[in-house]
């Protein structure tokens, strides 16, 4: 509507849509804060939940502790119930506080927390008699919901990167608390012979990620003396009170997390915010209690279904002596494991077990490794490593050739052997031959002799027993000869005049790897009327190639050469080619 002329009726319009905007735009914002009330109205009722969780754990302790019938029991208890009150205490000091910063925050936006009946914003004020409980609120009755000036004054203060306000003070209280809680449940005698447990929790609020932050508290643990019962549940309070102190906000980096909580965020907001504080406060508190409770009477685990199991070896052969273990297995068939193979979940789970389904690789063995995870009746999971080694056998059939059964003497004769029904094969060779291991196979290397032996054994790595299982005979025999090669011409065949390189090698037919190198060269061209041209190595010098170059096409011409293979032997190599 700025720029150009328009008529009336235009500007008419325009105006119209201005404010259907607007009216539009504050539409979207009450949605949003009545998201928040009702977020908070959850919130509000989880903290109920964990409250009366924690408590109802404090309660069984201190029944425990009353009950004379077992007094070492009962002593037992009593000292853990004065570790749960200390618990409690500060734990009571951290609701309040977040209490009175709410109150604080709705006062000076100028609402009426004395109001009673159905617009009363305080439903339940905070009770010293349950200084446990949050107190009770009812935020849809709040009349400023959309003011932010006011909450980010009072926790923020003037800089988000630097708080000054009461967040500061809630911010360092908050790990405060995270690190005396983690502190008191680990705190406790070893017993007989035992060092006293303990645990000196670090100052943890910068981490990469959620990995990053369990392996720094996993290196506090190691540091410590926690007892490795109790090392999944401090784990698991710890990182459930920490948050990253700074990050970047919209661009803006090094943003303390109080700034980045309450920064432009309505009252409505700022409340639901401090509620979910004390929802985690709560939760850390019941959890805590809870790994208390199960140091004394009834089991961590709960059962309600067993079953037999039966282990041996994977591997046995005819007249092996073998040996079965028998044993019943306990599971609660409520709470199924979660199992793992190399860091990947496993689907398959029923009856207590994890039923891992892979394909079989490997020489001679492979591993499975994992991890099994269980909760116990409070949740708090615990997780053990878990590995598997099987033995590997290749099922395979056998043709063999025994008119090709040759070794060559200074060559590396590749060898193959399988002892069927061992996880273990050994090869060995006598009659003037040594056999070594060479990847999943080995390398016979026969000396002087016309005939030789190789024997297969195969080796039980269950009864450790070793079985020879055959021998068999090779004729010992000298490399062959290599052809030769112009180029990619061979002997007898044409070549092209432009070629300058002679190789010694085998044909196709002659399936060995051996390699051989030409010494020395001697070309005849008939018709020259000087001296042949010859060289070392296998490549032509300029004189040998010039001939060639001047040849008529269809002569004849003949390499006389000295050839060196893998055996060392020299031998007289002649070849013909037509270019």
């Amino acid at each position: 509507m700025a720029g150009g002329k328009e008529t009336p009726r235009q500007k008419m319009v325009g105006m119209m849509y201005l404010v259907l905007t607007a009216l539009l735009a504050l539409n979207v914002s009450k949605s949003i804060l009545d998201a928040f009330v009702a977020i908070e109205e959850n919130i509000q009722k989880a903290n109920e939940t964990e409250f009366f969780r924690g408590n109802e754990k404090m309660s069984e302790l201190k029944e425990v502790a009353t009950d004379m019938s077992v007094p070492d029991r009962a002593k037992k208890a009593k000292r853990l119930t004065e570790i749960v009150e200390k618990i409690d205490k500060i734990t009571a000091e951290r609701i309040k506080e977040i209490d009175d910063l709410k109150i604080n925050i709705l006062t000076t936006c100028g609402e009426d927390l004395d109001a009673t009946g159905e617009e009363a914003i305080m439903v339940r004020k905070y009770d010293p008699k349950t200084p446990l409980r949050p107190a009770r609120m009812n935020l849809s009755h709040v009349q400023a919901m959309d003011k932010y000036d006011e909450p980010m004054h009072i926790v923020i203060g003037e800089d988000i990167k630097n708080p000054t306000g009461e967040g500061i003070k809630l911010w360092n209280n908050y790990n405060k608390y995270r690190n005396e809680l983690c502190e008191l449940i680990a705190k406790y005698p070893g017993g007989e012979g035992q060092k006293d447990f303990f645990f000196k929790a670090p100052n943890i609020n910068k981490y990469k990620d959620q990995k990053d932050l369990g392996k720094q508290i996993d290196d506090a643990i190691a540091k410590s003396n926690v007892n490795q019962d109790d090392k999944e549940a401090i784990k698991k309070i710890y990182s459930s009170l920490t948050k990253e102190e700074r990050s970047e906000v919209h661009g803006v980096k090094d943003v303390h997390w109080i700034g980045k909580t309450f920064d432009h965020s309505p009252v409505v907001a700022a409340i639901a915010s401090l509620s979910s504080l004390q929802k985690e406060i709560l939760a850390a508190r019941a959890d805590a209690v809870s790994l208390i409770r199960l140091r004394v009477g009834g089991g961590e685990y709960s059962f309600n279904k067993i079953m037999a199991l039966a282990y041996g070896p994977e591997l046995a052969n005819n007249g092996d002596e073998i040996e079965v273990q028998v044993l019943m297995a306990a599971y609660d068939s409520d709470k199924q494991p979660t199992v793992t193979l190399n860091g990947t979940k496993i689907e398959e789970v029923r009856d207590g077990k994890g039923f891992v389904k892979t394909k079989a690789s490997g020489a001679n063995e492979m591993t499975l490794q994992g991890e099994i995870t269980i909760r116990n009746k409070s949740g708090i999971p615990k997780t053990l490593p878990w590995e598997k080694t099987i033995k590997i056998m290749k099922p395979m059939g056998t043709v063999s050739l025994p008119e090709l059964n040759v070794l060559y003497r200074g060559y590396p004769n590749k060898v193959e052997a399988v002892a069927s029904g061992y996880d273990q094969t050994l090869l060995s060779g006598d009659g003037g031959v040594s056999v070594s291991k060479s990847g999943t196979g080995w390398i016979a290397s026969p000396g002087k002799v016309k005939t030789c032996k190789l024997t297969v054994s195969g080796k039980s790595s269950i009864t450790n027993k070793t079985v020879s299982l055959g021998s068999f005979e090779f004729r010992v025999s000298n490399l062959p000869n290599p052809e030769l090669y112009f180029g990619s011409a061979q002997s007898g065949d044409k070549a092209s005049r432009a070629e300058t390189k002679l190789f010694a090698k085998y044909p196709p037919e002659i399936p060995l790897n051996a390699t051989f190198k030409i010494v020395s060269w001697e070309l005849v061209i008939p018709g020259n009327p000087g001296a042949p041209p010859k060289g070392p190595g296998d490549r032509l010098n300029g004189s040998a190639a010039a001939l060639l170059k001047q040849a008529k096409p269809g002569t004849a011409i003949t390499f006389f050469t000295e050839v060196v293979g893998p055996d060392n032997v020299k031998r007289k190599k002649t070849g013909a080619f037509t270019i």
